[in-house]
């Protein structure tokens, strides 16, 4: 797999695509992950990729010129099955979505900056419009790398226990049941009995039951 981001400040996007598990990933060639510096793209001295919007409204506007020329310049190296744009008002993004772009072969995502990019480019390249929830970022790199990370560590290989990723939460549409680990006894809190019984078929069940409950309380939406 690989995912294009591109990006006005490829500096934030350093740390979270470098560490963990994204950087065996990328290691053990699972996937490539280039960062593109949209600044690369223009043709001005000054690098200018903003401009005062249309109409008077307070703010700066993403310009459409070096993002069209950054964009067709890897659309003429390889085809791309998604071209995302990180924006608040795109679809809400969820495990779902997470899971279907994992299956992807290339994918490009834009981050936002600034009031927003010329309606241009989302009309004509974007394919995809993705929100991390109902808030305003700054950028949207933090954005590119929630969905990165989410979608890197569900392709096979990436997570040393692949079972591990398939019994997060969401997959099953409910929240992940508790966890423990040793001292079995901690401060006089013990762990449930069933967990340390051995018996599997319990525990499978203690453990739907928990999520069950869990989502009950915490996420009943998800039900």
């Amino acid at each position: 797999m690989r995912i294009d981001i591109l990006t006005v400040v490829p500096e934030l996007l350093t740390s979270p695509l470098n560490e963990s598990i994204l950087k065996r990933a990328q290691a053990k060639g699972l996937v490539e992950i280039v960062v593109h510096n949209i600044r690369d793209y223009t043709l001005d001295k000054h690098r200018q990729v903003d401009d005062y919007p249309f109409g008077g409204e307070a703010g700066m506007v993403m310009k459409p010129e070096p993002i069209f020329r950054c964009i067709e310049s890897l659309q003429a190296e390889r085809t791309y099955d998604e071209i995302i744009y990180t924006s608040p008002d795109g679809i809400t993004y969820n495990q779902g979505e997470a899971n279907r772009l994992s299956t992807l072969e290339n994918i490009i995502i834009l981050c936002g900056h600034y009031k927003g990019i010329d309606y241009r480019v989302r009309e004509h390249l974007i394919t995809r419009e993705i929100s991390i929830g109902d808030y305003v970022l700054t950028g949207g790199e933090l954005a590119a790398a929630i969905i990165a990370d989410s979608v890197i560590r569900i392709i096979p290989g990436a997570i040393g226990d692949e079972s591990s990723a398939l019994t997060d939460s969401f997959q099953d549409g409910l929240l992940a049941p508790p966890v423990y680990t040793r001292p079995a006894d901690f401060r006089g809190w013990k762990v449930p009995e069933v967990l340390l019984s051995g018996n599997f078929k319990e525990i499978a069940k203690w453990q739907e039951q928990q999520a069950i409950d869990r989502t009950e309380k915490l996420r009943p939406d998800l039900l």
